[in-house]
């Protein structure tokens, strides 16, 4: 959850605590409690269970590796997937994240989302989709990198708005201007609060919904396919 929102529940007098945790590990793997909390943070790894960062990067980012008695032993029947997850007793989530220097673990993004620029950088699709979401008028957003014909990619984001608050926020502009529109905001109120190498470069407007499964998240992998087909 962005810190934006946290902050708001807090406001309200909501005491708000997250947790962290997947199918395979039984599920929870961190959380926060009452006296250890910090905005962003999915607190500290349960009592009994390790979590490390697997190769961090100069931010300290990297893959979240877990390992203790509430690991799974392996997916039934599908001996190569578990191999894959299972290394040397260490469970690999997937997910990237930091641990900050009193021990709190931050959750950035998933690993096979991470978009790798041809300079090294590696850009988070859920930092700038959080930004972007709190645009007004946004219903849902996906940032994506473009393939360049140089092996480089192009951050660009397909952004779903809503018809109704677009109509009410900017009355006398047609349909055919909202491009212009959210480009504008895009440009003043989310790149210029990221170093330049995350600057969003492209839109997509619409107000048709991503694809999405049945629990509700995005299939970022067919909403890259169709926009790559017809864009």
């Amino acid at each position: 959850m962005s810190r934006d929102a946290i902050q708001g529940f807090l406001d309200l007098g909501i005491n708000l605590l997250q947790g962290y945790g997947l199918t395979e590990t039984s599920p929870v793997l961190a959380g926060e409690n009452d006296k250890y909390k910090r905005i962003g943070s999915v607190g500290f790894p349960l009592p009994g269970l390790e979590v490390k960062i697997d190769t961090p990067n100069a931010e300290g980012i990297g893959e979240i590796l877990a390992k203790g008695p509430t690991i799974m032993i392996g997916y039934v029947g599908n001996s190569d997937a578990t191999s894959e997850v299972l290394k040397n007793g260490w469970f690999h989530t997937g997910d990237l994240g930091y641990i900050d220097k009193d021990g709190f673990l931050f959750v950035t993004g998933r690993k096979k989302d991470v978009i790798v620029l041809k300079n090294g950088k590696n850009i988070f699709p859920e930092e700038l989709e959080i930004l972007i979401n709190q645009l007004p008028y946004v219903s849902e957003c996906m940032v994506f990198g473009r393939p360049c014909d140089d092996g480089d990619y192009k951050i660009s984001a397909k952004i779903v708005y809503n018809s109704e608050v677009m109509q009410e926020l900017y009355p006398n502009s047609p349909s055919e201007q909202y491009l212009s529109i959210i480009w504008e905001d895009i440009k003043n109120k989310v790149n210029h609060t990221m170093p330049a190498y995350k600057y969003i470069r492209e839109i997509i407007v619409t107000d048709v919904p991503l694809i999405k499964t049945t629990t509700q998240k995005v299939k970022r992998h067919e909403e890259l396919k169709l926009i790559l087909e017809t864009n």
